[in-house]
C-alpha cells in the first residue's frame, strides 16, 4: 500500500465541495453518505476500515489494535484522493482521518504523530456530525452501545478543538437527508459568494437567509434609492385635524367599541441606556481629575449638558439614592469640595460596581418621582396599558428586550403588575420576544467587502428597530397600540390615555367602513353606482387618489384594483407640531411607480445634496413622536402577513466604528418607515404634551418628567 497521508488538494475553476460525515459508529454515516451520493449524482468515500479489519479477522490476524491506526489512515487517504479525481462537483466521504485520530486516542490512548498531523490538516468544506438518536447495530466489528453519549462529545469536541466547521444532523434517515440538502444548497451558495465555511457556519448559526446577505452586499455597491419627497405633509393635506369635540366622540367611540377587539400595546425596548449618558461618559472619561476643575472642563469642551446635569442633579429622581450611597462609601462625603461631588456622584451613577445606569436597559432606570414612590418606564407603560389597551377588564402588554435584560424587566413586573391591576380592576397579561437574530445585517468596510473583526469573524449587526416587524407580526391582537419605552409621562396619564382612545376610535371608525367596503367587493351583485362612494372615502379618510384612467378600466378590473387598495393593514399615527426634535417625519412622498403617498420619512432617507429636497424637508411643520395604533386583521378577521407590506428598498446605510475601525452598516426598513411603507395610512394631529421621549438623562429635568 502507498504510504501517502496528504489530500488531494483542490484545483480547478469548479473545484469540488469536501463534505466529512462525521460521529461515532451506528450512527448513520453510511447511510447519510450513500443518500447524498445518490441526491447529487456524484461519488462517496466508503470507510475503508470497514474492509481491512474484516479482512483480517476473516484471515485469523485478530481485531483491530493501535498498529492497523496508520495502515487505515494510509488506505483511507488513498480512496478519498482516488473518489476525488472523480466526483461531480462534491464528495461525500464517509469517514475521514480525524475519525481514526479520534479512535486511536479514545481506545488506545495514543495517536501517531503522522496520523495526528494530517488529520488536523485534511480540509472539509464541511463536517456533519451525525447524532446518536438512532439504534445502534452489532455488525460484528462494532464494540458496545455503552457509552455512548460519552463517545459522541469526544467527537464534538475534537472538532471544536480542531476549529472544524460542523454541523449536527440528527432525525431520521429522511429527516438528515431533507436537512443536509438544505444545508449544502445553502454552503455552495456562501462559498460562490466569496465566504468560508467558516464565515457559513457563523451565518447559518445565526439563522440569516444567504439571500438577505447577498441583497445587502449588492445594496451596499449598488447604493439605496432615497425617497423623493413632493411636500411635507401638513394639517389638511395629509394630516387630519380634528376639534376637541372630535377628540370626545373618537374617544368615546372607541371606549363604546373596544369591548369586540383584542387590544395590545407593543412597546420597543430593546436598547440599553448608553446614548442617556454620553456625555457623562465623556467626562469621566475626559476629565483630568486633580489638574483642572468642572467648570474647566466645561469651558474646554464647552459642554452645556453636563453644566445642566450639575445644576438640576438634586431634581433627578435617582439623586437621593446616589447620595446615600456615597455618604456610605465616604462618611466625609459632605465635607469634600464641591468638585469632588460632582465627580463622585457621576462616578457612581455609571461604576459597574454600583448603579451601572449607562449599561442596563431604560426600561428599569428610575425615570419619576411620585410622594411616595420613584417608578421606572415599565410601571408608567403598565399604568398607560390599564388605561387604554384594556377590553373587558383585561389587557396584553408586550416589550421587546434584550434577552440578557429579560430579568430586570421581569423583576420589576412581578414587584409592582399586581398592585396597578387591583388599582385599575383589570388584568394584564405580559409577554417579551427578542430581536430575532436571523434579522442581523452585514457589516462592510469602506470598499463594501466584508469588515471582520480582530477575530477573524464576520461582523453581523441587530438590523435596528425595522427588525421588530416580525416581533409585531407574532401578535395576534386585533388592534395594537405601539408607543417607544421613553416616552412617558408623569402625572398626566388618564389626559395623555385620553388621545390614544382618540387615535383608537378613529381607527375603529376608519376600519370598520372599510370592511364594509371590502364585503361589498366580494358580493357578486355589486356594480357600478357603488365605485364612487368608496373612491371618495379612499380620496377623503386615506388621501388616497385614483389615477384618471380607473374609470376606464372594465367593472372587474376595478374591483380588483380597489380589494388590493383597501384590504392592507391600517395605522393611524399621532403626529405633534415639529419643535426641532431629531427623527422623522410625515411627508408626500413619489413612490417608483409614480403614485404619491404618505409616509414617515427619516432623516437618512434623504438627498441631502439635493436642495429642493432640503427645502422640503426644512419646511415640515410636524413630527413623528411614534405614536401608533394599528389594525392588524383583514375584514375576514385573518391576520396580515406584514412582511407582504414592506418596502425593501427603504433601509439605511450607516457609518459605524468597531473598535477605532470604521464601517457601513446596513438597517432593515425603519419599523414605522419602510417596514410599514404599503399600510394604509393616517395622519392626525396630537398635542404636544404626548410626546416626552427621554433622550438624555437631561430630559428628565423638564416638566413632563417633573413632581406637580
Amino acid at each position: 500500500m502507498e504510504e501517502n497521508l496528504e489530500q488531494l488538494a483542490k484545483s480547478g475553476a469548479s473545484p469540488i465541495i469536501k463534505i466529512a460525515i462525521f460521529g461515532p459508529e451506528s450512527t448513520g454515516k453510511t447511510t447519510l453518505a450513500t443518500q447524498l451520493a445518490e441526491y447529487y449524482k456524484t461519488v462517496w468515500v466508503p470507510e475503508f476500515a470497514r474492509d481491512y479489519l474484516q479482512e483480517k479477522l476473516d484471515s485469523g490476524r485478530g481485531i483491530c489494535d493501535i498498529d492497523d491506526m496508520l495502515p487505515i489512515a494510509y488506505g483511507q487517504t488513498k480512496l478519498e484522493n482516488g473518489s476525488a479525481l472523480i466526483a461531480n462537483k462534491y464528495l461525500f466521504c464517509d469517514t475521514n482521518l480525524l475519525v481514526t485520530k479520534v479512535f486511536s486516542e479514545l481506545y488506545y490512548n495514543f495517536c501517531d504523530s503522522l496520523l495526528d498531523k494530517a488529520a488536523r490538516a485534511h480540509q472539509y468544506d464541511l463536517f456533519f456530525l451525525t447524532d446518536i438518536d438512532v439504534p445502534w447495530e452489532d455488525d460484528g466489528l462494532r464494540d458496545s452501545p455503552d457509552g455512548r453519549e460519552t463517545v459522541f462529545e469526544v467527537f464534538k469536541q475534537s472538532l471544536i478543538d480542531n476549529k472544524k466547521p460542523f454541523i449536527t444532523i440528527s432525525g431520521n434517515k429522511e429527516t438528515r437527508l431533507k436537512k443536509a440538502v438544505a444545508i449544502i444548497g445553502d454552503l455552495t451558495m456562501a462559498l460562490q459568494m466569496g465566504f468560508s465555511s467558516l464565515d457559513f457556519l457563523q451565518i447559518y448559526e445565526h439563522g440569516i437567509p444567504l439571500e438577505n446577505l447577498k441583497d445587502q452586499l449588492r445594496i451596499y455597491n449598488e447604493g439605496i434609492l432615497k425617497s423623493v419627497l413632493v411636500s411635507p405633509a401638513t394639517l389638511n393635506h395629509g394630516i387630519v385635524q380634528l376639534s376637541n369635540a372630535d377628540f370626545e366622540q373618537k374617544a368615546a367611540y372607541f371606549d363604546a367599541n373596544k369591548s369586540k377587539f383584542k387590544l395590545e400595546k407593543f412597546v420597543p425596548a430593546s436598547g440599553a441606556a448608553s446614548r442617556m449618558f454620553k456625555f457623562l461618559t465623556a467626562f469621566l472619561n475626559e476629565f483630568n481629575f486633580g489638574n483642572e476643575s468642572i467648570n474647566a472642563y466645561i469651558n474646554r469642551k464647552k459642554d452645556t449638558e453636563l453644566s445642566l446635569f450639575i445644576i438640576g442633579m438634586d431634581r433627578f429622581p435617582f439623586f437621593e439614592e446616589v447620595y446615600t450611597k456615597l455618604k456610605e462609601i465616604y462618611p466625609n462625603f459632605d465635607a469634600l469640595d464641591r468638585d469632588y461631588k460632582n465627580y463622585y456622584f457621576i462616578k457612581l451613577l455609571l461604576s459597574p460596581d454600583y448603579f451601572d445606569f449607562a449599561n442596563k436597559p431604560k426600561a428599569v432606570l428610575p425615570f419619576h418621582k411620585y410622594p411616595l414612590n420613584i417608578v421606572t418606564p415599565i410601571e408608567e407603560h403598565l399604568h398607560e396599558c390599564a388605561f387604554y389597551a384594556a377590553s373587558n377588564n383585561k389587557s396584553k402588554l408586550h416589550f421587546t428586550v434584550s434577552e440578557n435584560h429579560q430579568t430586570q424587566f421581569e423583576n420589576i413586573v412581578t414587584s409592582e403588575k399586581g398592585k396597578i391591576e387591583k388599582k385599575s380592576n383589570s388584568t394584564i397579561e405580559i409577554s417579551y420576544s427578542y430581536q430575532n437574530k436571523k434579522t442581523d445585517t452585514i457589516a462592510v468596510d469602506l470598499n463594501n467587502k466584508p469588515f471582520r473583526n480582530e477575530n477573524g469573524n464576520l461582523v453581523l449587526r441587530p438590523g435596528g428597530h425595522g427588525a421588530l416587524i416580525e416581533n409585531l407580526n407574532n401578535l395576534d391582537s386585533d388592534i395594537v397600540f405601539i408607543k417607544n419605552i421613553d416616552n412617558v409621562i408623569q402625572n398626566k396619564i388618564q389626559r395623555n390615555s385620553f388621545y390614544k382612545k382618540a387615535l383608537g376610535g378613529f381607527l375603529i371608525e376608519i376600519q370598520k367602513k372599510l370592511f364594509v367596503y371590502l364585503d361589498a367587493l366580494d358580493n357578486p351583485e355589486f356594480d357600478s353606482e357603488s365605485i364612487d362612494e368608496i373612491l371618495d372615502f379612499l380620496k377623503e379618510k386615506l388621501s388616497i387618489k385614483m389615477t384618471p384612467d380607473f374609470h376606464k378600466f372594465k367593472l372587474k378590473n376595478q374591483i380588483n384594483k380597489l380589494k388590493e387598495i383597501l384590504d392592507k393593514p391600517i395605522r393611524v399615527c399621532g403626529m405633534v407640531k415639529n419643535e426641532g426634535e431629531p427623527g422623522g417625519g410625515p411627508f408626500w412622498v413619489r413612490a417608483s411607480d409614480g403614485r404619491l403617498t404618505l409616509q414617515i420619512v427619516e432623516t437618512l432617507q434623504i438627498d441631502l445634496n439635493n436642495t429642493e429636497q432640503l427645502k422640503i424637508l426644512a419646511s415640515a411643520t410636524h413630527f413623528n413622536p411614534v405614536d401608533l395604533v394599528c389594525g392588524l386583521k383583514n375584514y375576514q378577521g385573518v391576520k396580515f402577513d406584514l412582511k407582504q407590506f414592506i418596502d425593501p428598498n427603504s433601509g439605511f446605510i450607516v457609518h459605524k466604528n468597531n473598535a477605532g475601525i470604521e464601517l457601513k452598516s446596513y438597517e432593515l426598513p425603519g419599523l414605522w418607515n419602510g417596514a410599514m411603507a404599503n399600510w394604509l395610512t393616517v395622519f392626525v394631529e396630537v398635542p404636544l404634551f404626548t410626546f416626552n421621549p427621554v433622550k438624555t438623562v437631561n430630559d428628565l429635568l423638564k416638566q413632563a418628567h417633573q413632581p406637580l
